[in-house]
């Protein structure tokens, strides 16, 4: 029986098995594309003893907490679970774990703020933003990430109503002018409902909705793709006293209960991502942790979002502390998450890094398929694997 013949439930990823299990993925831009076999691990505590068996795992000799390392195939699971229902978690993880990426796009961030971290103030006009979004598009974006407030470190809140004078015009213009999707960057829901019924038809939330809990279930009953991005504290205040015991798995953790709340809602996988907010809440090791372990959140069978553009984080590795300065170190930082099958990269230099994208994911085994520049992109409900962006 073939993996597409029998789809897992989405409850299967994301139930409470799975959360307790916390299944995910080893490897690189393809894991067990040529074996069949790929390295996913386990929670061993969490193992019943049906499941252990077919691991072939001896559950009773592993300490509580710790992670269990299985290379597995399809066929090891799937008679067993035609025998035991119980076990289609396991089978979920599997294939969650050896879903090939999409091809790698690049979203161009677009900040109509006045102190934003890099380009504050850049854009205040929306005769300016308009066609910075353009020139990007031009570039080869193929999403446009619109924000009005900004959410880097120490940044207080602003009022719904400037949000909104800030980003419409600019939505509003950028849909006029071209088919390229449209992403908002927000929390609230009267800026994101604004945003989509002006153009837009992605929703960037840096809160996973936890800051407008209204936000969520309203947009479960639209047909818009949604981020959900890993953030500790709240923007004024994430980064006083960032602290995890394990920061991958307390990511991936938050990350498979938020989407859980997503489907109870009733949002479909194909229209979910996810991000692990780099530098929303993290010190340096989290983010140099979360960058070379990115892949690891393809086991949640969800797009893979990361934002690396010229961030702090790069200044303590050397890089110049002017943010616009950091071209390179962001060009490494990227090609850490192209080789894992990393499927949107937010950046604001698109030329250059859609250029180290494509070589990158054609280093890793990818296609060179990576859009240069010129063309359009839009958005479309036929794609699963990365959300309604096709």
């Amino acid at each position: 029986m073939s993996p597409a013949s029998h789809p897992p439930e989405p409850a299967d990823w994301f139930g409470q098995r799975a959360i307790d299990l916390e299944a995910r993925a080893r490897g690189g831009l393809a894991p067990g594309a040529s074996s069949g076999r790929v390295h996913v691990r386990f929670r061993a505590d969490a193992l019943t003893a049906a499941e252990a068996r077919v691991l072939e795992l001896s559950a009773s000799a592993c300490a509580p907490g710790d992670l269990i390392d299985w290379h597995g195939s399809l066929a090891q699971l799937e008679g067993a679970i035609e025998r035991e229902p119980g076990l289609a978690p396991l089978r979920a993880a599997w294939l969650g774990a050896s879903r090939p990426p999409d091809r790698p796009r690049v979203m161009g961030v677009l900040n109509v703020t006045p102190d934003s971290f890099s380009d504050g103030g850049l854009y205040g006009r929306p005769e300016q933003a308009i066609a910075r979004g353009l020139e990007m598009v031009a570039q080869g974006a193929e999403v446009i990430d619109v924000g009005g407030e900004s959410t880097r470190p120490g940044s207080e809140e602003v009022r719904v109503e400037d949000e909104l004078e800030r980003v419409v015009p600019v939505i509003r213009g950028l849909a006029d002018a071209c088919d390229t999707p449209i992403s908002v960057d927000t929390r609230r829901l009267p800026v994101a409902r604004a945003a989509l019924e002006n153009g837009a038809t992605l929703v960037n939330d840096t809160s996973a909705g936890r800051d407008d809990p209204e936000l969520l279930p309203w947009l479960a009953r639209t047909d818009c793709t949604y981020v959900l991005m890993h953030r500790q504290g709240t923007p004024a205040d994430m980064q006083a006293d960032p602290s995890y015991r394990d920061v991958l798995r307390e990511v991936l953790d938050f990350l498979r209960r938020r989407a859980a709340r997503a489907l109870e809602l009733g949002f479909e996988t194909r229209r979910l991502l996810v991000d692990p907010g780099i530098g929303f809440g993290k010190r340096l090791e989290d983010n140099l942790e979360l960058v070379r372990s990115v892949g690891e959140l393809r086991s949640l069978g969800l797009g893979v979002l990361l934002g690396v553009s010229r961030k702090s984080f790069l200044a303590h590795l050397g890089a110049p502390d002017e943010a616009r300065e950091r071209t390179l170190e962001t060009a490494a930082a990227v090609t850490c998450g192209a080789l894992q099958g990393v499927e949107i990269h937010r950046v604001h230099e698109v030329e250059a890094m859609g250029r180290v994208i494509r070589v990158a994911h054609a280093l890793a085994g990818g296609s060179p398929s990576l859009r240069k520049s010129g063309g359009t992109a839009r958005i479309s409900p036929s794609n699963p694997s990365l959300g309604c962006m096709e």
